[in-house]
């Protein structure tokens, strides 16, 4: 049996690691714990009740009015982890500045990042969004859609990022990517940069935009593009979408060249 003493000799520091990591608990307890007792409890899943409520509170065919929306339902009703409106501020302005016409995004979820991409884009271009669970994709079809665009402008692929990159040039007809926004498993960031780059799909100035470099993080892309002399970087320090006490960031590349 534990000894009284030891038990109260540990309080001091089960309380500072409370303490110290109270935005992560919260964190857990908004998109994991919250999460759990509403999918049993309303028989869908989260991403079907954001939906429902884009569906009821935004305006169809305004996509200002679904980030909007989307961002009030991530905050305050049910955490959801888009990559939110300030970073997409950064986002927003690398669209503008560059008016990429050839877009891909690794990530779609529920469409949020796929609308924020698509508002800003110049006339003719277009983007293609992967997602690999298709529940998630079909949330994401109807979420595009009620922005108000179509196929034209947004094309959603459903499947494995590392089978659609290979297929890109073929299937799609892709020679070069002006830009490519990561928003997936952070695992997959560096095979599938390293698969860019093995497929030639990024040319002398192609812009990569990795979100969630610090938390969850992804180490291994960060020093392999800080080390392979490919690409001008730049690290953007941010907190994690919907929380100001966990530090992130979103990693900026401009590739340069083959080696």
């Amino acid at each position: 049996m534990v000894s009284p003493a030891i038990v109260l000799a540990f309080i001091p520091l089960i309380m500072t690691l409370i303490i110290r990591y109270r935005h992560h608990f919260l964190l857990f307890y908004r998109a994991v714990l919250v999460r759990m007792v509403l999918d049993c409890t309303t028989g869908i899943s989260r991403e079907e009740r954001a939906f429902q409520y884009l569906l009821t509170h935004s305006l169809p065919g305004d996509p200002d009015s679904i980030l909007d929306t989307f961002d009030h339902w991530s905050s305050r009703v049910e955490y959801m982890s888009n990559i939110g409106p300030k970073k997409g501020k950064v986002l927003d302005r690398l669209i503008t500045d560059n008016a990429p016409l050839i877009v891909l995004e690794l990530g779609t979820h529920c469409g949020y990042s796929a609308v924020r991409i698509a508002r800003g884009l110049p006339l003719g271009a277009r983007l293609y969004s992967v997602e690999m669970d298709e529940r998630n994709a079909a949330i994401a079809e109807k979420v595009i859609r009620l922005a108000g665009f179509d196929d034209d402008t947004v094309e959603l692929i459903v499947s494995p990022s590392e089978e659609v990159i290979p297929q890109l040039r073929e299937r799609f007809g892709i020679d070069c990517l002006d830009f490519v926004f990561m928003d997936h498993w952070k695992r997959c960031y560096l095979r599938d940069l390293q698969l860019l780059e093995g497929s030639g799909l990024l040319g002398k100035g192609s812009i990569i935009l990795a979100d969630n470099i610090i938390f969850p993080g992804a180490p291994h892309f960060l020093r392999y593009v800080k080390s392979s002399g490919l690409y001008q970087h730049r690290i953007h320090q941010a907190t994690l979408e919907y929380f100001r006490g966990i530090r992130d960031g979103m990693a900026e590349l401009t590739f340069i060249g083959t080696k």
